[in-house]
């Protein structure tokens, strides 16, 4: 280093000449500064030495005074005489580039002899030999000759590197090499290595023997005798050879079988091994000469790769050749047996060596060298690594085992303390020692099913304590992640290789089914996208698992459903993932296929079913398929296929649904609401609730019964068989908390769903979205209401008041959540009351139950006055009471109607089914016995729930009759009142369901037959039957439906006091509903007023159909989809009562053929709507009357074809005079009418005026 800095340092060095003098100064200088400072260095004299010697050099002083000075600076410097030769070297290079005649060569060579001179003993010949050319030499007397120097050196350089020592053999007798054999093979356990040691020297020393021959007759004997492994170890250590050569003849004895197809023997690899793990040898040093290299162990696992993938592809090439691809499904799935290579891997013997000897520090070290899994992917290194697992494992995993389930014990090794893993005593010592052995073996811990099972039942356990402590060591933390990436990395990949172990699949579900379903998801995920394409065997593995999975596929039909299920169950124990990708997208082409493949998963593990669902999960979130179809008017096919197959498969099998359900939740977060299809299709499966618009009058009728009736006869599938499936949903949205989450999120979704997707998406699908969104909640809201218990469903629903203000629902939404919650509290207290009431015999008296009820209601509904006072601005409160509104929200179809007939249908049914099983001949008397006695069962508890309605309607009424003098405002106008109770009231909760348009209806007719004080019930009629257009065309499908039956039932009322006299005098006589004059005192009693005669209300009812016509009839040809198939909608729903009258009838069919003839090709949905509707209009051609029938007309009367006819068509309208109707658009039909001499209408209903605007 000196000469370097001397030689960089030369130009400055002569560029900045100093006086001998001066440099000789800074020399001394230097010298004191060093003497007095310990820090520092020899560059500063090393420079001015060189620079002494340029000056001599160059002739600005003399050698001599130099070589002097040199001399004294020497008695203070040590190192002076090494600092000189270096400045010599850089000298002696420069001069002989000048040439040997130069006066600079000259002056050199005098400067080295005068210090030679001058330093005598202190600058010594061989420093100088060691740096100078042989020439300088040569010229300074220290050699003879530079031509015989430089030949002697070239000769001992050659002998020192190129010549290999001989020893003379000749001199070597066999009887020494003899005796060593036997004194080697002798008996060694009871000897000291040091005598051996000493007879050995001693037969080296008597017959001349070779001591590396020696060393390697040791070897020998060692390798022969490696149960004497302590022995010959002290033997080798006190023959003091280094490491080095023992590791050259080890490395020797290897390389003769590099290139032997023969592996090296296994005492030779035992032998290594041991040297290895007592540090005798270096493994750096013997690496080098193991084969093959490292290079090309990665290029032949890089071949392998590439083979297994293009074998790979060509079994998952479909055959176009008919009887080729018949002959391939005939032979059984290719084996994945590993391809060896020709030549033994000397690296993977000798760290299956290392292994067996337990020697984890230098096979780990051998691991890591190469590829993963490389190493491990040899069977006997992988096998070799297991037992070293089992012996660490041993004594913890017997905590965690059943007594027969502990097998044979594995003993510790003995000699494996130095490098070896101790055995394992705490479950923090997991990730010292058991974890990374665990993730270098890899999936091939399948090669040992035992270990398999050892490593589950030992992560099992500490899950089990980790979930049961609540205050977990911090260890633990790392002990939980360190498991679950043994489980992604190693467990599930193995599981991968083994060959249908439905027993392994089970042990590794015990282990799974502690974790989160989110973790467990995880790693299905990396299971099935990452794990297969990184090594061979699983890549071969998933596509022999591809190829059985088509054949079972292609062979699948509901005629073998039970051996076809037997063969996927086989194939999903071990590659779940696959498997299930590839049945879910033949499910989501075919649809067909889901009835047989759900029949035929009843083969799987718990662990399957748990990675079915994941799939399932993934595949409905998948982002590379289209929610819509092309048109994008209706939901895809594949979505719906899927959609399906969860309800099915959900319904008959264990499989956890909180996974599903927070996807469907996570969904709705994201404002997505396509996926409440599958949330649907789970809940109807899996608890029976049908949500359906084609309900029939029957089943309406049933729904508005108990529950049993409701199960009984109000759905198209009788609901069996379902009480353990909706048990485990209900179980899975109390213990995640999804039910009430769910429910605020589709609500809100409801609300947003038209300003998110109607500026997008086709209205058609825009209202289909909606409509499902509304459906699936009310379904779901059902199934909360009716599973869980009432204290439950009260603790967990929010209040009306925070599910407006704070969560933003609409109030028909959170009327609905809320309204289960009121008759168990109204329940409660009314049973509070009746305690506290006295004696039993007065509290059982109606009128006294009666008082309790509507007490207690009034009890229970105090808060909800007080909330839903904000729910509306002020100014409604003046028209109609908030206890109107709360009444009208809180009840329910079952509280204003009895549906006596179905039960009585019911019981009648269920007799007969009785007395058929009695009559039958198939049926054995127990059997006969059995149903008779379940029908019995069914018909008594049928009787107790009608009873119970029966009180319940009872004092519903009395609640009433007790609030209806508070309902209406007498101040307020009458308009104006109905205005805020249809807006309010009827139309939002008429269009949420069936159930509840049959109520609407119902709760209005409730209203007139109670004679409830200011409740016009003509004015209510009239307001919706004017014109409806505007209301049709607004609503979805669905509230389409839903709106005419509101109609039908309306329809209903009024066609039945319309076809009776004596009924209209029953029900509408002297009724405030049917006043026709309102006097101008309140005061006096409602009598005084005028009330409607039967004649006129006839006229009244013709009017309202007649406006019905023309509503629809503009509709129908307004060329608008949504106006013409909700007008066809409603038409059908109220076909039962409308039309009647026989030319209105005409023009509707006239409209109706018009729609079937454009339609057909451009709108097929229209199309099929019209056809349908059509044919029901045909059957009831027969039923229709002429207008003279319907009601008396005048004899002014203009007849009403021409009426029709003007007003029909759009073209002229019908002025009112004295003896006709007024038509004009959007009229009240109460207005100008007048028949014969009486001229009542615009005189008596004056205050009403204002609803023909």
């Amino acid at each position: 280093p000196g000469i370097l800095i001397m030689a960089a340092e030369v130009s400055s060095v002569v560029a900045s000449e100093k006086p001998l003098t001066t440099v000789l100064g800074d020399v001394l200088s230097s010298l004191d500064d060093m003497t007095a400072e310990d820090n520092q260095t020899d560059g500063d004299i090393q420079r001015n030495i060189y620079r002494v010697a340029r000056a001599v050099v160059d002739g600005e002083v003399a050698a001599e005074d130099a070589a002097e000075r040199l001399r004294q600076c020497g008695e203070r410097v040590q190192s002076l005489p090494s600092l000189l030769g270096d400045a010599f070297t850089i000298l002696d290079i420069e001069t002989l580039m000048n040439g040997e005649s130069s006066d600079e060569r000259g002056k050199f060579l005098e400067l080295a002899s005068a210090c030679l001179s001058s330093l005598q003993g202190a600058l010594q010949e061989g420093w100088l030999k060691e740096r100078l050319e042989a020439e300088t030499l040569e010229s300074l007397c220290l050699i003879q000759s530079a031509k015989t120097f430089n030949q002697r050196y070239v000769k001992t350089k050659t002998k020192l590197y190129y010549k290999q020592q001989k020893f003379n053999l000749l001199r070597e007798e066999s009887e020494g090499y003899a005796k060593l054999i036997t004194e080697l093979g002798q008996n060694v356990q009871q000897l000291p290595a040091v005598m051996v040691l000493n007879n050995v020297k001693s037969l080296i020393g008597r017959f001349n023997l070779d001591p590396n021959r020696v060393l390697d007759m040791i070897l020998e004997a060692f390798e022969c005798q490696s149960q004497e492994a302590e022995f010959f170890l002290a033997l080798l250590k006190d023959y003091n050879f280094d490491g080095i050569t023992v590791c050259q003849m080890v490395g020797f004895k290897f390389k003769f079988y590099q290139d032997s197809v023969s592996p090296p023997p296994t005492s030779l690899l035992h032998m290594a091994a041991l040297l290895l793990q007592s540090d005798f040898i270096s493994l750096q040093q013997l690496y080098s000469h193991l084969s093959p290299t490292d290079s090309k162990i990665e290029e032949q696992e890089g071949k392998a790769m590439k083979e297994a993938q293009e074998k790979a592809r060509k079994m998952g090439t479909v055959l176009l050749s008919e009887k080729a691809s018949e002959s391939q499904e005939g032979q059984e799935p290719m084996e994945t047996d590993d391809v060896e290579t020709d030549v033994p891997n000397q690296k993977f013997l000798l760290c299956e060596a290392l292994l067996r000897v337990g020697d984890w520090t230098h096979a780990k070290a051998i691991i890591d060298r190469l590829p993963p899994f490389v190493v491990t992917s040899y069977p006997p290194v992988s096998k070799a690594l297991s037992n070293l697992l089992h012996m660490t494992l041993e004594l913890f995993y017997r905590q965690f085992a059943p007594l027969a389930a502990r097998g044979r014990v594995y003993p510790a090794l003995s000699n494996s303390a130095s490098h070896g893993v101790p055995q394992l005593t705490l479950f923090s010592e997991l990730p010292l020692h058991v974890l990374p052995m665990l993730h270098r073996l890899g999936p091939y811990i399948a090669v040992d099913p035992l270990l398999f099972a050892k490593v589950v039942r030992v992560g099992s356990g500490f899950f089990k304590e980790y979930n049961s402590t609540e205050r977990k060591p911090q260890e633990h933390y790392a002990v939980w992640s360190g498991i679950v990436e043994i489980i992604d990395q190693v467990l599930l990949p193995a599981l991968s290789l083994l060959q249908c172990n439905c027993g392994l699949a089970e042990e590794l579900w015990s282990l799974l089914s502690l974790l989160p379903y989110q973790v467990r998801y995880r790693l299905y995920g990396q299971w099935k996208n990452e794990t297969y394409a990184l090594h061979p065997q699983l890549i071969l593995s998933k596509a022999v698992t591809l190829e059985r999975a088509r054949y079972i596929m292609k062979r699948l039909s509901k005629e073998n459903v039970k051996p076809s299920g037997r063969q996927l169950g086989k194939q999903s124990h071990n590659n779940p993932t696959v498997l299930f990708d590839y049945l879910l997208s033949q499910i989501q082409r075919y649809d067909n296929f889901i009835g047989p493949v759900v029949d035929s998963l009843k083969y799987l593990t718990p662990l399957a079913y748990d990675v079915l669902s994941f799939c399932l999960i993934e595949a409905l979130a998948s982002p590379d398929k289209e929610r819509m179809k092309h048109e994008d008017t209706n939901i895809s096919m594949w979505l719906q296929g899927l959609a399906t197959f969860c309800g099915a498969i959900f319904r008959k099998y264990p499989i956890e649904l909180a996974g599903l359900l927070q996807y469907v939740a996570n969904q709705l977060k994201a404002g997505k609401s396509f996926d409440l299809l599958v949330l649907k299709e789970v809940v109807q499966r899996m608890a029976g609730i049908e949500i359906s618009e084609e309900v029939t009058d029957q089943q309406l009728e049933a729904l508005s019964g108990g529950e049993l009736l409701k199960a009984e006869a109000g759905y198209f599938a009788q609901v069996r068989n379902t009480k353990k499936s909706s048990q485990r949903l209900r179980e899975t949205l109390v213990d995640d908390n999804l039910g009430v989450p769910l429910c605020l999120l589709m609500g809100q979704q409801r609300n947003s769903i038209i300003f998110r997707e109607g500026y997008e998406k086709h209205v058609k699908l825009v209202g289909k979205l909606y409509d499902q969104c509304q459906d699936t909640l009310v379904q779901f809201g059902n199934f909360l209401a009716t599973h869980l218990t009432a204290d439950e469903y009260q603790r967990r629903m929010p209040n009306l008041q925070a599910l407006c203000e704070n969560y933003h629902l609409q109030p028909d939404i959170a009327f609905f959540l809320t309204r289960p919650m009121l008759p168990q509290s109204i329940n409660v207290k009314f049973d509070e009351l009746k305690k506290a009431g006295g004696s039993e015999k007065v509290t059982k008296t109606k009128d006294a139950v009666n008082k309790f009820y509507v007490q207690s209601v009034e009890s229970v509904t105090q808060t909800l006055l007080v909330s839903v006072r904000a729910l509306h601005p002020p100014r409604v409160w003046d028209d109609i009471s908030p206890q109107l509104y709360v009444t009208f929200w809180t009840l329910s179809l079952y509280d204003v109607q009895v549906p006596v007939t179905r039960y009585e249908a019911e019981v009648a049914k269920l007799k007969q089914i009785a007395d058929e099983a009695d009559a039958s001949i198939e049926l054995t008397s127990s059997k006969k016995k059995k149903e008779r006695e379940r029908c019995e069962m069914i018909i008594k508890r049928l009787q107790d729930e009608l009873t119970v309605q029966q009180e319940n309607h009872s004092r519903v009424i009395a609640r009433l009759q007790h609030e209806k003098d508070s309902w209406f405002n007498n101040r307020s106008q009458k308009n104006r009142m109905i205005t805020q109770l249809l807006q309010l009231c009827i139309f939002p909760r008429c269009c949420f369901t069936a159930l509840d348009a049959v109520y609407c209806g119902e709760f209005v007719h409730t209203l007139h037959m109670l004679k409830t004080p200011n409740f016009s019930t003509l004015l209510f009629c009239d307001r919706v039957f004017s014109d409806i257009a505007r209301t049709v065309t607004c609503c979805t499908e669905n509230e389409a439906s839903r709106y005419g039956r509101f109609l039908c039932c309306t329809l209903k009322m009024v066609m039945r006091w319309h076809d009776s006299k004596d009924l209209y005098r029953q029900e509408c006589n002297k009724y405030p509903g049917f006043v026709s004059m309102i006097r101008a005192d309140p005061s006096k009693d409602a009598s005084s007023g005028l009330y409607l005669e039967y004649e006129n209300y006839r006229h009244i009812c013709f009017k309202w159909h007649f406006r019905l016509t023309k509503s629809l009839v503009a509709c129908l040809e307004s060329k608008d989809y949504t106006q013409i198939r909700n007008s066809l909608l409603v038409l059908t729903k109220i076909l039962h009562y409308y039309p009647v009258v026989q030319n209105l009838g005409e023009a509707l069919e006239k409209r109706i053929e018009t729609i079937r003839e454009q339609e057909k090709e451009q709108r097929p949905d229209l199309y099929a709507l019209a056809i349908g509707y059509a044919g029901l209009m045909k059957n009831r051609q027969e039923k229709y009357v002429a207008e003279s029938e319907f009601h008396l007309k005048a004899e002014k009367d203009v007849t009403l074809n021409q009426r029709t006819g003007s007003s029909m068509d759009g073209k002229t309208t019908s002025q009112e005079s004295e003896g006709q109707v007024k038509v004009n658009g959007g009229s009240s039909a109460l207005q100008g009418i007048s028949y014969g001499r009486q001229r009542i209408w615009r005189t008596s209903l004056s205050p009403y005026s204002s609803l023909c605007n």
